[in-house]
């Protein structure tokens, strides 16, 4: 309800020409009611951000999707008749779609068919500012293309076959496929040169204590790295504002290290992304101290963490010192829901962050948790004390003879 809110008034205050669509998702055996609903609400979210204004919504309950038309043939029906009533030109599916699926769909709506993959795609492709981001993303769009060629050549007719059917079609599709095929081994051979480029700049760092901020898309990283970091890192209220990896040199009590700004992450995140920007999760793979940012505002917070810690593990990344850092909490304090009476059952809705500290989040130790305000700056000293501990440590086991920047070390290395 949070994001429907967000969105609506950013519509009333931009009153922007948005593309109508409606957004489609299925409830299955492995994906509840409750849980589709929240995609939705994400999926939402992404399509304000490329530019979309969703006006309705359709579901269904399936054991699985339908191999041939992803939802029902009568749930399509109702969808074709609405967005030919309402003049909508864009359907979004919240699940990736095979390309039989998407031709069929397509076929039947005769309007243009995303589904989240392509959505996220489009995304990255506005957001692509730097030379590296952009190839990143054209290979990400390349690997997605490919097995769907077949579908953007309806306008031969290739599928009614006949006489004078045979040639053209099937020609001109395997042009395009080499052509495609052409691009991604160039785009590959691209990425390996500037990856062997950021490679030598990230050596020349010397053996500086690393730090990387990681966490989901829109939880306040980059406004964290503008705070500590003292850097200008472009910031939204949109889903994947920063695409490029920023790096700054702090120093906390004389002490120095490097922050960078990661890519945020996603549910449901394409495989063609995670591929694609391999290279560019390399400054978390290489990091010290990772800095997890979570928005504890958001409802589904829980699921973030659980996201990135999957995301993380992929990268094996899931080993290394970590401090939670529980962002936006001067938005929490008024998304508080106090129960309308005592047979009100309490959930996790009616908790003060007292009351989070006490669940899971005391297993991860007082170190490891903060909670904070980016934007308000509440708590900011705490962090900066917390940051300069965890680092001092690394620094410590890295040079323990290095004792100019701080006259204790001996009793440092004592303890250690």
């Amino acid at each position: 309800m949070l994001v429907l809110w967000f969105i609506f008034n950013m519509l009333e205050k931009e009153k922007i020409n948005f593309e109508k669509t409606v957004i489609v998702g299925i409830v299955t055996q492995l994906q509840t009611e409750e849980k589709l609903n929240e995609y939705l609400d994400e999926l939402e979210f992404l399509t304000f951000t490329a530019g979309g204004e969703v006006i309705k919504r359709f579901s269904q309950k399936m054991d699985k999707p339908n191999p041939k038309t992803f939802v029902g043939t009568g749930k399509l029906e109702d969808i074709k008749y609405y967005i030919k009533d309402n003049d909508v030109k864009t359907v979004i599916f919240d699940d990736e779609l095979t390309p039989a699926q998407q031709k069929n769909i397509t076929r039947e709506l005769d309007c243009k068919v995303l589904d989240r993959t392509n959505l996220i795609l489009d995304i990255f492709a506005q957001r692509a500012e730097t030379s590296y981001a952009r190839t990143q993303v054209e290979l990400a769009q390349c690997q997605y293309l490919l097995p769907r060629l077949t579908g953007m050549w309806t306008h031969l007719e290739r599928q009614r076959g006949g006489i004078g059917m045979r040639g053209p079609g099937e020609t001109e599709i395997e042009t395009d496929r080499r052509i495609v095929r052409d691009r991604i081994a160039l785009l590959k051979d691209k990425i390996k040169v500037i990856d062997k480029q950021m490679a030598v700049q990230r050596s020349n760092r010397g053996a500086m204590v690393r730090v990387a901020l990681v966490g989901y898309t829109n939880v306040g990283k980059s406004t964290l790295m503008n705070a500590v970091g003292k850097s200008e890192v472009f910031v939204e209220n949109k889903l994947f504002a920063t695409l490029d990896t920023t790096v700054r040199k702090v120093v906390i009590k004389n002490l120095p290290f490097l922050l960078s700004d990661t890519v945020g992450f996603i549910r449901k995140l394409p495989t063609q992304l995670v591929e694609s920007f391999k290279s560019t999760l390399d400054e978390v793979r290489e990091a010290d101290l990772l800095l997890h940012v979570v928005d504890i505002s958001h409802p589904e917070f829980e699921d973030h963490i659980e996201s990135v810690n999957q995301i993380l593990k992929d990268i094996k990344s899931d080993d290394k010192p970590t401090i939670m850092v529980f962002n936006k909490i001067d938005a929490y304090k008024h998304l508080i829901i106090e129960p309308d009476d005592l047979m009100t059952e309490k959930t996790t809705k009616h908790y003060t962050l007292s009351e989070w500290q006490n669940t899971w989040m005391s297993k991860l130790g007082e170190n490891n948790t903060l909670f904070i305000s980016a934007t308000e700056k509440h708590n900011f000293e705490e962090l900066r004390e917390k940051v300069y501990e965890a680092v001092r440590k690394i620094h410590i086991t890295r040079f323990p003879y290095n004792n100019f920047l701080y006259p204790d070390y001996k009793d440092a290395v004592e303890k250690e």
